[in-house]
Parts: structure tokens; C-alpha cells; sequence
């Protein structure tokens, strides 16, 4: 009996140890980029297959599901470094994210919706303040020392974000590109929403949550731009550092959801029609809980060899 338990909890071990699920995050990675490189792209004239929709669900959901799981493992752990509130928050935010896709996924697969604002959005807000509440508290846990230098990019970060958000937000800002024409794309969204099955209390959902859609989306530019920011401290704040490796992993993480979100913003606010999701960036949505479940990883890997060897050093003296 000890024997078959020593070996469960063995295997245990292996499986969830961090050189296997640092591993299984890169072999999902590298799969998802093979399958939106195929498949993204469709033949001229034809509409991408439903199977592919249904694919690029399965990566990015699966990716944000087991990164909140790794993230409250820390939560759970005393021994985290960064304290247990940061790995709280962000897990959560990636809960809040891993629900909205499931429900904007109903919204577009199952009823072929595409309202401006739709319930999942309301889980999309509260995981922006969860992620962005849990990178605050790793970012003041720390005192930020930075040179001059280290000012200069965090501020030429910031100019380039809010730049590239008000560029994709509005596209005449700048006077590089008109505005697109929105009549053609309400006449779209009416026919095709009375053509469709979708239940009555979900079409009143989307109709009582139109108005909130100018405040919505600029809550989502806004928070953009300050995750970016967030990010970029914690890069700079944690270069060098013990815990480095697992922070730029949490930093390259927000870089990537910045790319999928601006690019999710600009070609909606592009694309006569219906946007259909799937394009190739938005691979860049499965790279970010891939890099957020790394960081987490990482960390738990360094904190709890750090207090073992600590607690080995104390017993042999």
C-alpha cells in the first residue's frame, strides 16, 4: 500500500511539475500557431469553416482555463515571493476571461451574433480589473528604482500605446484614414440578427447593453494602455532580479494581449460586414495565457526551491 502511494504521488509530482507544464504550454503554443497558420486563411470568395471557429476556441479557452488553475495554485502557496493577492488577481482575471469566451462563443457560434456589446463583456471588464488589480500589487510590492533611462522607455511606451489605441479606436484621428462607413454595417446587423434563432432573452440582452458600447470599448482601449504601462515597469522593475524570468514572462504576456486586442479592434472597425474572429493574430490571445501560466510557473518553481534549501541548509548546520 505505502509502495502504490509513494508511486501515485510520484507520478503526481512529475505531471505537475514545472518542466512539464512549462513544456505542455509550448507544445499548445506552437500547435495553436501551426493551426492558425493553416487554416486562417481562407479561399477567395469562401467564409472560414466552422471547425476552425470551433478550433480556435478549444486552443485559447483551454490555454486561459489551465493558466488560472496554475495561477491559484500560487494563491493557495504561502511561500510566493510576489505575495498571494498578485497570483489571486491574475487568476481571476484569467477565470473572468476564460467565462467570457465561453459566453462570446455562444454569442457567435451557437446564435450567430455580433452585437457591439454583448454579457460577455461584462466578464471581459472584470478581467482587466482583476489582471490589472493583481500586476498594481506585484508592481507596488516592490519600490521602483528606476534610472533615467528606465523613465524614458516607460514613457515612450506609454506615448506609443496611447498612440496606436486612439489610432485603432479612430482611424480619422490622425487624418490617415477615414472613418468607415457604419450605415452599411447597421443595415447588416439588423437583417442578420432577424434572421436569426437566437433566444429572446439574448437579443434583449444585447439591446438593453448597445447603449453602454461607446463606454465599453474606450474602458477597453484605456485598460490597454494601462496594462502596457503596468507591464513595463514590471519589466523593468524585475530586470536582473531572482524572480526576472518568471516577470518577464507576466510582461511578455500583457505585450501579447495588447497586440491581439489592438488587432481584434482594428480589424473589426475595418471589415464591411460582420467581423468573423479567427485571424491569424489573435493567436497572439492563446500566446498571453500560455506566458501568464509560464510566469506563474516559475515562480512557484523558484519560491518553493528557495525556502527548501533554505530549510535544508538550517537542518544540516
Amino acid at each position: 500500500m505505502s509502495s502504490t502511494s509513494e508511486k501515485s504521488s510520484t507520478l503526481t509530482k512529475s505531471l505537475f511539475s514545472a518542466q512539464t507544464i512549462v513544456i505542455t504550454g509550448l507544445i499548445w503554443g506552437v500547435l495553436a500557431l501551426l493551426f492558425f497558420l493553416l487554416f486562417s486563411v481562407p479561399l477567395p470568395g469562401e467564409e472560414l469553416p466552422f471547425w476552425y471557429s470551433v478550433g480556435t476556441y478549444i486552443f485559447e479557452l483551454g490555454a486561459y482555463l489551465l493558466a488560472s488553475i496554475v495561477c491559484f495554485r500560487n494563491w493557495q502557496s504561502p511561500q510566493m515571493v510576489s505575495g498571494r493577492n498578485v497570483w489571486m488577481g491574475i487568476g481571476l482575471g484569467l477565470l473572468f476571461y476564460f467565462i467570457a469566451g465561453v459566453v462570446f462563443g455562444c454569442w457567435e457560434l451557437l446564435w450567430e451574433l455580433d452585437p457591439d456589446v454583448s454579457l460577455a463583456d461584462i466578464f471581459y471588464i472584470f478581467s482587466y480589473l482583476f489582471i490589472g488589480w493583481g500586476m498594481t500589487l506585484a508592481v507596488t510590492s516592490k519600490r521602483l528604482n528606476l534610472e533615467f533611462w528606465q523613465w524614458g522607455v516607460l514613457a515612450g511606451v506609454a506615448v506609443a500605446g496611447v498612440a496606436l489605441a486612439i489610432w485603432v479606436a479612430e482611424p480619422s484621428f490622425f487624418g490617415i484614414l477615414s472613418s468607415p462607413d457604419t450605415s452599411v454595417l447597421e443595415e447588416v446587423d439588423i437583417e442578420e440578427v432577424s434572421a436569426n434563432l437566437a433566444p429572446s432573452w439574448v437579443l434583449s440582452i444585447d439591446q438593453k447593453l448597445e447603449p453602454f458600447a461607446y463606454s465599453i470599448n474606450l474602458f477597453y482601449v484605456i485598460a490597454d494602455v494601462f496594462l502596457l504601462i503596468i507591464a513595463t515597469a514590471l519589466l523593468l522593475a524585475f530586470w536582473g532580479g531572482r524572480f526576472s524570468q518568471s516577470w518577464r514572462m507576466i510582461a511578455a504576456a500583457t505585450f501579447s494581449l495588447y497586440i491581439a486586442d489592438m488587432y481584434f479592434k482594428w480589424s473589426d472597425s475595418r471589415i464591411e460586414g460582420d467581423y468573423e474572429s479567427g485571424g491569424l493574430l489573435e493567436v497572439f490571445f492563446v500566446f498571453t495565457a500560455i506566458l501568464f501560466g509560464i510566469g506563474a510557473v516559475l515562480e512557484y518553481d523558484i519560491s518553493t526551491r528557495s525556502r527548501q534549501s533554505r530549510r535544508s541548509r538550517r537542518s544540516s548546520s
